[in-house]
């Protein structure tokens, strides 16, 4: 019987606190707290499309802003991605997607090589989705790529802020599913370097 690809990983700082238990083989079940509606919104999609299994809670200092929260929630899923990668072998690697929301169009592509880098091509119109700042998605995305050790690209357009972001998290979901799966013509790391870093 294979091993279960799963990881929980806590985050403490003066600002946050952060508990993640991540599975990779799952059915996309979430089960998400932040105090950010929005974002455990996105965090759903990611799940959800990505059949992962979440289970996230956080609390940190809104009252100041939501920029602490969602960088370090990233950072923690980020970790636990990893760590439910151990050493990789067998995995496809490089994901994949282009969703669409109404007139939202983003598209992702990833390869979780070791080595974090975000590539971002997305303006979002509205600064705003009800109190969530447009900017922290962003945020997001270069926190889960620096702590995951992915290198990432998205890009996105529309003329909604929101469709923008949902489309976008959910071909972040997409992706991550293609490049974890596990690929049975594999044995090893994916790599002529016979290592991923």
């Amino acid at each position: 019987m294979a091993k279960e690809r799963a990881a929980c990983v806590e985050r403490q700082t003066s600002e946050t606190a952060v508990s993640v238990r991540l599975s990779l083989d799952g059915r996309g079940a979430a089960r998400v707290e932040t105090g950010l509606g929005f974002f455990d919104h996105m965090l759903t999609q990611l799940a959800v499309h990505g059949f992962f299994d979440l289970d996230l809670s956080a609390r940190g200092d809104l009252q100041v802003d939501g920029h602490h929260l969602v960088e370090d929630v990233g950072l923690a899923l980020g970790r636990a991605l990893a760590e439910a990668l151990g050493d990789k072998a067998g995995i496809n690697r490089f994901g994949f997607a282009l969703v669409p929301m109404d007139e939202a169009l983003a598209q992702v592509a990833l390869d979780l090589s070791g080595r974090p880098y975000l590539g971002w091509e997305v303006k979002f119109p509205q600064e705003q989705m009800g109190v969530f700042e447009a900017a922290l998605v962003k945020e997001f995305f270069r926190a889960l790529a620096s702590a995951g050790g992915v290198t990432l690209h998205a890009r996105a357009t529309g003329e909604n802020s929101h469709h923008m972001a949902e489309a976008l998290f959910k071909a972040l979901g997409r992706a991550l599913d293609q490049a974890t799966r596990l690929d049975e013509r594999l044995s090893g790391v994916p790599s002529s370097k016979g290592v991923l870093s």
